[in-house]
């Protein structure tokens, strides 16, 4: 099996020595927050908890049996769907069961998302246990008319109940993902919602904008009337950095801001900064493994993905097979655009020797760019200018010799702002 080939290879060249991180896809939601464009699987039955868990680890005993010492692990992320939907009781055999077959490099870097509503004081002790010192809380808005119209209601108390526990018990990093573009958001909704954040102050802000994207996920259309208009949104954006920089945050790159003295602000300045699918990491790990049902996997010289569905990927494990679905060789050329995005998405300056070594096409549009005044070119290759800030993505778009830019694929993707 190839795949099994290219783990071995990644992990006899970086893993190592640089750990590899785990993401753990934990579906099940116990209602549908219609704005969610995430893999899940809406159930009030919590009889699903354990078989699901007890699949995770006979799929990470798979790769085990690959290496023929423990895997050092840098660090582990817990998403969902709602990963505190699970009981504490039965996040703690999982990860009783990844911890006690790993060795943990120094300072690994443990972290959650969690829903208000749910998370509870022993979800926070028991995570806390196993060295989870971060977390990342839903609020999307504050707004009660947004939050009913998205079916994500949750009080302002209870996020700073559990915002108060969380730092009470030890974690050193709390996130706060908040959402532009919603339905019903006007600037007077979003001024009130960043009133609240700033009573909270969490460590880190995600300020993401809302992926309208119903023929994928269909309860999206539920709210069409009421979403903003693109010029609205785009004010909502502007505005919303505005007030966040006026609270003494500082933006660390695509979406992502933190208060001084965050360690994602230091690797900014240090140029170490790194990002993977799940976001901004100081972890230089270069791989990124991803457990249960439709997880993404980025082994650096491979992508690949598991089934999406929770039966099909519990089949498979049941068969004592990996449900890897489809994945992706990387060329050379696939690595070294890789290489060059990421020093766009972390550092916004990107250098090669010469252009042979980039894609075909790509200076026509670079410098469609640079006539708009969003990058600059220098001796070494070029960097991004302030306006430009908000057309990162775009511009890393440039790069990948894979984006048609046609009709098809305008509907499928969601927009940069």
């Amino acid at each position: 099996m190839r795949w099994k080939t290219l783990f071995q290879q990644a992990y006899s060249e970086f893993g190592e020595k640089e750990g590899m991180t785990l993401y753990i896809h934990l579906p099940f939601c116990e209602s549908l927050c219609t704005y969610c464009g995430c893999n899940k699987r809406i159930t009030q039955n919590h009889k699903v908890e354990l078989p699901y868990i007890s699949s995770l680890m006979k799929e990470w005993n798979m790769y085990l049996d690959w290496l023929d010492q423990k895997p050092k692990l840098a660090g582990i992320h817990l998403g969902g769907g709602t990963p505190t939907f699970f009981a504490p009781e039965t996040l703690n055999i999982l990860l009783k069961h990844l911890v006690s077959t790993s060795t943990l490099v120094e300072n690994p870097s443990f972290s959650f998302e969690g829903h208000p509503n749910n998370t509870t004081e022993a979800h926070l002790e028991t995570l806390a246990r196993h060295g989870f010192t971060r977390v990342s809380f839903g609020i999307q808005d504050f707004d009660p008319q947004v939050q009913q119209t998205i079916h994500r209601i949750q009080p302002f108390e209870k996020v700073k109940q559990v915002t108060e526990s969380s730092r009470r018990l030890g974690y050193t990093s709390v996130n706060f993902d908040l959402i532009y573009g919603l339905p019903h958001q006007t600037l007077d909704t979003l001024k009130d919602t960043f009133a609240k954040v700033q009573e909270l102050l969490p460590e880190r802000i995600a300020f993401y904008s809302y992926a309208h994207l119903p023929s994928a996920f269909p309860a999206q259309k539920s709210f069409e009337a009421f979403l903003p208009k693109e010029d609205e949104k785009r004010a909502l954006y502007e505005q919303g950095k505005t007030w966040l920089e006026e609270m003494g945050y500082e933006e660390i790159g695509m979406d992502h801001f933190a208060l001084p003295g965050d360690p994602l602000l230091q690797a900014k300045k240090d140029k170490t900064l790194h990002r993977n699918f799940m976001g901004y990491t100081t972890s230089p790990s270069r791989i990124l493994l991803g457990l249960g049902c439709s997880a993404i996997s980025d082994i650096y010289h491979a992508y690949g993905q598991n089934e999406k569905s929770v039966e099909a990927y519990k089949k498979n494990i049941l068969m004592g097979e990996l449900p890897l679905i489809k994945g992706h060789v990387q060329t050379e050329e696939n690595l070294k655009v890789k290489a060059i995005i990421l020093q766009l998405i972390c550092n916004r300056c990107a250098s090669w020797t010469n252009m042979d070594e980039l894609p075909d096409g790509l200076l026509e549009k670079l410098l469609d760019f640079e006539t708009d005044g969003l990058i600059a070119f220098d001796q070494q290759g070029m960097h991004i200018l302030d306006e430009g800030k908000p057309f990162v993505r775009n511009i890393c778009m440039a790069f990948d010799p894979y984006m048609i830019l046609d009709k098809k694929s305008a509907t499928a993707f969601s927009k940069a702002i």
